[in-house]
């Protein structure tokens, strides 16, 4: 493939409009997939190894970051993560374009971040049809278990997102979002500095 048309598929991308595995091919050396394995089979007791996996991995990585293996991750390349980050184990990044996440963020186990869907006529995924948009988590965010953080979705700073959510929206900063699809259900005061958790919903 040409450069030419190297650009012109990075510029469909950018849009979010459709393109195919083939179209998309010449991303391959991106992919970190070989430094993903070897950082989950990394032992404990050897954190500056896997310190030094995840600066090669991830696209730009904060200080006092941990990461639980195993994780998962398309690219691992589109991943920018800020400081003080916690994320636990079987965390997944579809990072077929950029998930940035901000500093101090923790991340609860089993979280699927997906920057690309499909489209919904069959014909159109054909050699894989997708599309692909930026995620981005704000500061001081908290992700519940087994939430699903779909493509384009901005996550406000310092809110709560409940277990077992289905992010398809944008969440405002400062509230309290639960549910499948993910809802605001209130905000966030200083009435919480007085309280233990955000509700029994949030995990």
């Amino acid at each position: 493939m040409t450069d030419l048309h190297n650009e012109e598929v990075l510029a469909r991308i950018a849009k979010g409009l459709v393109y195919t595995e083939s179209e998309a091919a010449f991303q391959a050396p991106l992919r970190r997939t070989e430094q993903i394995f070897e950082y989950n089979l990394t032992p404990p007791t050897n954190p500056e190894r896997r310190r030094s996996l995840l600066t090669e991995i991830l696209g730009s990585v904060g200080e006092r970051t941990v990461l639980l293996p195993p994780f998962h991750a398309g690219f691992g390349s589109n991943v920018h993560i800020g400081d003080d980050f916690f994320g636990n184990v079987n965390l997944t990044f579809v990072d077929d374009v950029d998930i940035r996440i901000g500093d101090g963020v923790m991340i609860a186990p089993s979280v699927t971040l997906t920057t690309t869907g499909h489209p919904v006529h069959p014909a159109r995924r054909a050699d894989f049809g997708r599309y692909s948009e930026p995620i981005v988590i704000e500061d001081k965010v908290w992700i519940g278990s087994n939430v699903v953080v779909l493509p384009g979705v901005r996550i406000g700073y310092g809110s709560v997102i409940g277990a077992g959510s289905v992010v398809s929206r944008s969440i405002p900063p400062m509230t309290v979002a639960l549910g499948t699809p993910c809802r605001v259900v209130r905000h966030i005061t200083d009435e919480d500095l007085t309280t233990r958790t955000a509700g029994s919903e949030i995990g």
